[in-house]
């Protein structure tokens, strides 16, 4: 039986006729958590904590386990594999995005999953990621040969992430402005230029000094490990608590970039979803699209960028602090991140993801059942319109109130008096109330 399966992009995100109490209602109550808290925060958190928790090491047999080179060998050789095939089945597989393994794996499993992973375990891509480990073996193989891999170039350190800030739109350009972004042969094409340019930068600059700073992947997913209560610290693997990295500072140069594009791509994403905008694309020609939509995504990044630093401006003025506070409440925006991410892909997650299960046995629909699950038939009626919207608020008003902690703890820190760390504060909870009525308002409209 060949099972068709909805547009991988079509994500679902809910239907606004059917929401359990008016919108209006929603956004009120989502700006009056915010402000609740706030107000307890004031009176509660007087000293840092996140930024001074401490950090325990696991028992020594975990940390073997977890550590062991051989697993590290094993996990980077099925990586490895699997980014083989999903490149052929991309580009020799069935043509249509439904049954080809590539755009499910590569928008779903990969872009949804591993951010998941990474708030859970902590940063599990350094092991997972296909192309540091062929980079890894590559190094490895040619040290045996008696070769010689020291690269030839020094990384910049004024470049800090800004490669991979502009290797990460390059991605969500191809997911959201280009048309169709789920076309099997497209996706194909984007992996191999994007492996090219990753192993050209691996092999210029040094494998530990690019994926630390140049890889787009390496750089999205590590925002989102800092969130996890697991950690790396002098090769040893720690327990922390939550969020606690995030409070630390210490940011990288483009950083303000790489969490801008973050928070704008998910906002252009339920703006490019609105009749507003489809009437304004849909008698386009292919071009316009695809230019017009990257105008679009372009002008979300700055405006999160902007709104951001307009606030950071606020709040030292409020303050009246000497010290440049551009990215001294980065950390606050990054469960922000994550938490647009659940709002606009928990429905996609759960219902397009079912489908890897049948993708898996027939990768490139040559009538293959390699698991015995072809002829799996996912369930779509089990979110409800309802269900998904309650997500979506929920994880909007607890990414901004976990904001709004890290902000805090990282004011008390930063200035001398809970007084002045709460005045720098008022900016920043304008601009969680601005973010949280703002994505709350994108995805309810039709």
């Amino acid at each position: 039986m060949s099972l068709q399966a909805p547009a991988v992009l079509a994500h679902g995100i809910g239907a606004v006729q059917d929401l359990p109490v008016p919108a209006w209602l929603f956004y009120y109550g989502a700006a009056l958590v915010l402000v609740a808290s706030f107000v307890a925060l004031g009176m509660l958190w007087k000293e840092p904590r996140l930024e001074r928790a401490r950090e325990r090491p696991l028992p020594p047999g975990l940390q073997r386990v977890l550590l062991s080179p051989r697993l590290r060998v094993v996990l980077g050789a099925l990586s490895v594999a699997l980014l083989v095939l999903v490149l052929a089945a991309g580009l020799v597989g069935d043509d249509s995005p439904t049954l080809n393994l590539a755009p499910t794996f590569v928008y779903v499993v990969f872009w949804l999953g591993v951010p998941l992973l990474s708030v859970l375990l902590g940063d599990v891509w350094r092991v997972l990621d296909p192309w540091r480990a062929a980079a890894d073996a590559v190094a490895y193989l040619t040290a045996r040969a008696g070769g010689d891999w020291g690269p030839p170039f020094a990384y910049p350190e004024r470049l800090g992430v800004w490669p991979a800030a502009a290797l990460l739109i390059a991605f969500v350009a191809l997911e959201l402005a280009y048309r169709p972004p789920d076309d099997p042969r497209a996706v194909a094409v984007a992996a191999l230029v994007y492996s090219w340019i990753t192993w050209s930068g691996a092999a210029s600059f040094g494998r530990r000094a690019w994926f630390e700073n140049g890889d787009g992947f390496s750089a999205y997913f590590g925002l989102f490990a800092r969130m996890a209560p697991f950690g790396e610290r002098r090769g040893e693997v720690v327990v922390r608590a939550p969020f606690s990295a995030l409070a630390k500072g210490g940011e990288k140069a483009g950083t303000i970039a790489l969490v801008a594009v973050v928070l704008g791509s998910v906002a252009f994403d339920g703006l490019s979803r609105t009749n507003w905008w489809e009437d304004r694309t849909h008698t386009a020609a292919k071009a316009t699209v695809v230019s017009i939509n990257l105008l679009g995504l372009l002008g979300c990044i700055a405006f999160a960028a902007s709104t951001y630093l307009a606030a950071v401006a606020l709040a030292r003025r409020l303050a009246g602090a000497q010290t440049d506070l551009r990215t001294a409440f980065l950390g606050s925006l990054v469960p922000i991140g994550f938490a647009y991410l659940v709002a606009h892909y928990f429905s996609l997650f759960v219902l397009q993801g079912q489908y890897i299960l049948p993708l898996a046995s027939d990768p490139f629909h040559y009538g293959w059942d390699l698991f015995r699950t072809k002829d799996y038939v996912p369930d779509l009626t089990i979110l409800e319109p309802a269900t998904i919207w309650y997500v979506q608020v929920g994880a909007l008003v607890v990414g901004h109130v976990l904001g709004l902690v890290i902000a805090h703890d990282r004011a008390l820190s930063l200035f001398s008096s809970v007084r002045s760390a709460l005045r720098a504060q008022y900016a920043m909870l304008g601009l969680m109330v601005l973010y949280t009525v703002g994505g709350m308002w994108i995805l309810s409209r039709p």
